[in-house]
């Protein structure tokens, strides 16, 4: 056993952990089955981790391959924080995005995309010309592939570049997944905030086919009569 693992064993809190297992839908057939829970949360995680920045990738990988949740997110914040570290260091920044891609079967739960695959894939993305892999990702039969997909392109759209995440929702809209539906939503919404001309444009040509729940997480920012509208179907 590691000694982070160790470390983080001795902050587990049983109560949390049986909350976290229920809001992180664990129980049988539900999208996180048999998912582990220390009960720790996020903000401890992020000061344990500060004392194995160096940890080397077959230690990562070991972490990542745990059945228990929180280790696999201290994996993933120390692996974005190497590849914030690596600034200029091209070379190195391609190893941690291929490590990233080679592990995508233990990223398995929207917190564990949420706090990684917009600083890692995401980022590296943004200096490549070949984006392919969002498209591959989100044509995957794996929830967490679509979802790693999706979100990743908020590092796009920070940086106002809109056609990644526009050209994956149009993909997506008919997914069956409510985690698709809310991260697709979510990502029109900060499209949205930067320019509410774009948004406009795509929820008017899409909107009656969007589901109500992708529909309802990008109009969220809009004054309320005009939701009203999007949801009534009058505009």
């Amino acid at each position: 056993m590691l000694q982070i693992q160790q470390e983080l064993k001795s902050l587990a809190n049983p109560e949390k952990a049986k909350l976290l297992q229920k809001f992180f839908k664990t129980g049988k057939g539900e999208y996180a089955e048999g998912d582990i829970f220390l009960g720790i949360p996020v903000p401890v995680i992020r000061q344990t981790i500060k004392n194995y920045f160096s940890l080397e990738y077959q230690e990562l990988s070991e972490l990542l391959n745990s059945k228990i949740h929180e280790e696999r997110l201290a994996a993933l914040l120390i692996l974005t924080k190497k590849f914030k570290k690596a600034k200029k260091d091209h070379k190195e920044k391609y190893k941690i995005h291929q490590f990233y891609l080679d592990n995508t079967k233990n990223i398995n739960n929207w917190d564990l995309v949420d706090l990684s695959a917009p600083n890692i894939l995401g980022e590296f993305l943004l200096t490549n010309q070949d984006q392919s892999i969002l498209k591959h990702l989100a044509k995957s039969n794996n929830l967490w592939e679509k979802r790693i997909a999706v979100i990743s392109t908020l590092a796009f759209i920070k940086k106002y570049k809109f056609g990644e995440t526009l050209a994956l929702s149009q993909m997506l809209i008919n997914d069956e997944h409510d985690l698709i539906h809310k991260a697709v939503g979510w990502m029109l919404r900060e499209i949205g905030k930067r320019n509410i001309e774009t948004l406009e444009i795509f929820l008017k040509q899409n909107y009656k086919q969007m589901p109500r729940t992708m529909l309802r997480y990008s109009i969220e920012k809009f004054p309320k009569e005009k939701r009203q509208r999007y949801l009534k179907g009058e505009i």
